[in-house]
């Protein structure tokens, strides 16, 4: 039985959906003003195992990421380079795109852009201001938090405790237009320095304000309530502290069941920052010659409530991992035998999948997820030799099953595979093998050895067998 540490009760609780079978998840998507940092991946990785989970669970998971391609950093980054807000929010949405599809990460269902719900916002707005939590100051709508009495909750906070402009997102023009200084934007008043970018609306000429975004457009594709909200922890106050109290002011119910969040990523023990030389999109980890899905798994072993710190040396350790993993499977690959044995590898699959499950049934317990797999592979390999084809291919069938989970595994191997098979099939490695071959059958075995030095040179290890060669590459990771 799946538990998750919810936010809002600070406990692990029994995961129980709305809908029997179904599971609704909204997850705080990218600002799309620059490349996404490893940090900000860190939250789509977390949310796709959580979504891999409930579906290999069983679920049928609906999945909804926004984009926010309006707001002050938007605007204000696309006038820098004199692009039109569509235009510069559109390459950097791409770029998003390409980089959580490069991590094996699954599309959401619905990735909704602000920009195309302001009617869904202007409804939401309306729908606070009729049951009297908003008021309008120079033009702009404001929330007003001394009427939602449990404001704060979610970051168990009081309200003379409230950090001002926490988010960091508010012009110093809108601190001189609320009622009471925490008070939150609804809706901005055009301003000169927006530009071109405005909405005219029955509510005014303007735009949202971030925290109605993610409201109107997770209740559009969720419902009024939904299962679960997921986000970096740096979201729970204000923004996601703020989603609540809108949307429960809107809609006079509970908002969301279920609040998920992950902890920060630090590089080299520091928060990560330009100024610092620390900051890294996936192309510098590109750059620096290492796979991707390298990167994925870095992102995914901690455990998604512990702060990850993150180094270079991490991605070679990741990649040693990686090839322990295709190392076993391509040993797979090299077995022979046809014959029956007494080996229950049925039971031995079963167990390992029970103790996998029990891991991730505990809040997403992924160290002790892998754990279990690492222990049916050291178990496999005790009997290694005495396992026929058929329990091979059981085996590697399972391994590829737990990797509906993990998403790494499957993707390195046929990468894997694709680069040993584009190597045996260039003329002269196929000469090679075939003059090796007669070698063997010759009895000129220094001749054979010659030969598979030679390949070995070129990254191929030759294996003989009882049902002739094998071929592997000596690089499993390129």
């Amino acid at each position: 039985m799946l538990k998750l540490f919810n936010t809002l009760t600070r406990k692990i609780e029994i995961f129980r959906p709305i809908k029997q079978g179904k599971v609704g998840i909204y997850s705080c998507g990218p600002t799309v003003y620059d490349f996404a940092h490893i940090g900000n991946l860190r939250a789509y990785i977390f949310v796709d195992l959580l979504k891999r989970y409930l579906i290999y669970s069983g679920f049928k998971v609906k999945h909804v990421m926004n984009i926010t391609d309006v707001d002050d950093k938007t605007i204000k980054n696309s006038q820098q380079n004199n692009k039109s807000l569509q235009e510069f929010t559109d390459f950097y949405s791409k770029a998003f795109i390409k980089d959580i599809k490069s991590l094996n990460i699954k599309m959401p269902d619905i990735m909704p852009r602000a920009t195309k719900h302001i009617p869904e916002m202007v409804d939401l707005i309306k729908k606070i201001g009729k049951h009297g939590y908003s008021y309008k100051s120079e033009k702009s709508i404001y929330f007003k938090i001394s009427k939602f009495s449990d404001y704060g909750k979610l970051a168990q906070l009081d309200k003379q405790t409230l950090k001002q402009n926490a988010a960091g997102r508010l012009n110093i023009s809108d601190e001189y237009e609320k009622e009471q200084v925490n008070d939150f934007v609804l809706w901005k008043a055009w301003q000169p320095e927006d530009g071109e970018v405005f909405w005219d609306t029955e509510i005014g000429k303007g735009r949202p304000g971030w925290h109605i975004e993610c409201s109107a457009m997770s209740t559009k594709y969720l419902g009024e309530i939904f299962d679960i909200h997921t986000g970096g922890v740096d979201l729970i106050f204000p923004h996601h502290t703020n989603e609540i109290a809108q949307s429960e002011a809107a809609f006079k119910k509970k908002f969301v069941n279920y609040w998920l969040h992950n902890e920060h990523l630090l590089v080299e023990g520091k928060k990560m920052s330009k100024s610092l030389g620390n900051f890294y999109a996936l192309k510098d980890i590109k750059d620096k010659k290492y796979n991707l899905l390298l990167m994925r798994l870095i992102l995914l072993k901690t455990h998604y409530r512990k702060v990850l710190n993150f180094t270079l040396k991490d991605l070679d350790e990741a990649k040693s991992i990686a090839e322990k993993f295709l190392s076993f499977l391509a040993g797979l690959d090299f077995v022979v035998c046809g014959g029956s044995n007494n080996l229950d590898i049925k039971n031995m699959i079963s167990q390992s999948r029970k103790e996998f499950k029990k891991a991730m049934d505990n809040d997403l317990n992924i160290s002790s997820g892998l754990a279990s797999l690492f222990d049916f592979i050291e178990e496999v390999y005790k009997r290694k030799s005495l396992i026929s084809t058929n329990q091979a291919q059981e085996i590697k069938n399972y391994i590829f099953e737990i990797d509906e989970v993990l998403g790494f595994i499957r993707p390195l191997y046929e990468q894997y595979q694709m680069r040993l098979n584009k190597k045996l099939a260039t003329k002269k490695i196929l000469n090679m093998i075939s003059k090796r071959e007669k070698a063997r059958k010759n009895k000129d075995y220094k001749e054979a050895d010659k030969i598979r030095i030679d390949l070995l040179e070129k990254g191929i290890v030759i294996e003989d067998t009882e049902k002739g060669d094998k071929a592997r590459l000596l690089k499993i990771i390129d």
